[in-house]
């Protein structure tokens, strides 16, 4: 075996580590997000509140995390980003022990919030040790299996929670929770060495690196968050208000429309992982990000306009699945492509906030057209806002194309 031989072996392992652990952290976090909605019938019925009362909790969780993850993103490109995710490990199983023993709503609401602060470091944490650890080869991959993780965590919390509840009630749940994320916290610190050097190479960086708000407020990252608004509102609108709007608008049977949104959504799943190959194989990932927005979008269109009978309507929605998901790494890659070194905590920090805000907008906006009986319209602006954010992704591709020194 030549040196070159062990140097690559060596390279591939401690890049499958930092993958395994970025990933499990990921997964955390996916279900946190998620932990209180199934449980909103127990929680309803312990404290006595309103299904709104409990709403207001879920908004200030999402509210904190919109609020701190961009400083959240400095800490972490000042610090060491495997600390800075370690304490996110540990508050939040912190808070879910301690809202699990809560006998007053309100300090529950309380220590519910602290989730949200330990929420709003996963993406920066996560982006930072990624762009900075991983091979260059296997970026793509990196980022794929760590939105996969996320996906995975939300489509495991709601079952696997009520399941918990019925048998321990949503105390239980919330302790089996803790748990988990103590024992990724476990796994970090007991395996995460090769996520330490990150903080160094952080510091070395930072003397050539915008440090400031100005490097955010900068044309190509603004741009990134703009995208990721518009695709934040695109896939909520889908998967808040789809099934709603296919029985408002065609009539459309419940078993019919939850098929559709379930193949939706596991199409979207299975897409990221080949969207994840597809980046680590093409430099241009703005073409990527563009033909899988024409496609993802234009196949809600006939949706919106047509009364189409099951195997349309669940072929069309895997197909808007398959290319929402196949973007995905190739929009991570975009943001790196236009990220100076040094500020990955900060910028993925920032850009990511677009979720936040797609994810407190959309709703209302979707609800007021329900209210007034335009079910199309919903479907329609999803489709629109896809559409609308390839001007995005090609100034993007642009600005990057004439930077100087772009990360690889």
């Amino acid at each position: 075996m030549t040196p070159t031989t062990v140097a690559a072996d060596s390279a591939r392992a401690t890049d499958m580590r930092v993958i395994a652990l970025v990933r499990a952290a990921h997964f955390v976090s996916h279900v946190y997000i998620f932990v209180l909605p199934p449980l909103f019938l127990f929680v309803r019925a312990d404290f006595g509140v309103s299904f709104t009362e409990l709403g207001v909790a879920v908004a200030i969780f999402n509210i904190l995390t919109a609020v701190l993850q961009t400083p959240a993103g400095f800490l972490v490109d000042r610090v060491s980003a495997r600390a800075v995710l370690v304490g996110a490990l540990l508050l939040g199983p912190a808070s879910l022990a301690a809202a699990a023993f809560a006998t007053s709503f309100y300090v529950f609401v309380a220590l519910y919030a602290l989730l949200g602060v330990a929420n709003s470091i996963y993406h920066p944490a996560d982006y930072a040790i990624l762009s900075h650890r991983i091979s260059a080869p296997r970026m793509g991959k990196a980022y794929s299996i760590h939105i996969f993780a996320g996906y995975a965590g939300t489509a495991a919390a709601p079952a696997t929670l009520l399941l918990l509840a019925e048998q321990f009630g949503w105390r239980g749940a919330f302790g089996a929770a803790a748990a988990m994320g103590l024992a990724v916290a476990a796994l970090v610190m007991l395996f995460g060495a090769p996520l330490a050097g990150v903080a160094h190479e952080q510091k070395q960086a930072d003397a050539t690196a915008k440090t400031d708000w100005r490097l955010l407020l900068s044309a190509p990252v603004m741009l990134n968050l703009v995208f990721f608004i518009l695709i934040a509102v695109t896939g909520g609108g889908i998967l808040n208000y789809g099934i709603v709007a296919l029985d408002a608008l065609w009539g459309t049977p419940l078993p019919l429309a939850t098929t559709a949104l379930t193949v939706y959504l596991v199409l979207s799943a299975f897409a990221v992982l080949v969207g994840g190959l597809l980046a680590s194989r093409t430099d241009r990932h703005d073409l990527v990000a563009m033909w899988g927005l024409v496609l993802g979008g234009a196949a809600i269109v006939p949706i919106a306009l047509f009364d189409l009978g099951a195997p349309l309507l669940i072929g069309l929605m895997a197909l808007s699945g398959f290319f929402n998901g196949l973007i995905q790494p190739s929009r991570d890659m975009l943001v790196r492509a236009v990220t100076p070194p040094g500020s990955f905590g900060k910028v993925f920090g920032f850009v990511t906030t677009g979720f936040n805000i797609g994810g407190i907008v959309a709703p209302p906006v979707f609800g007021y057209f329900m209210d007034h009986h335009q079910p199309r319209v919903v479907l329609l602006v999803t489709a629109f806002c896809a559409l609308a954010a390839i001007p995005t992704v090609m100034a993007t591709a642009a600005r990057s194309a004439r930077r100087t020194g772009p990360a690889h």
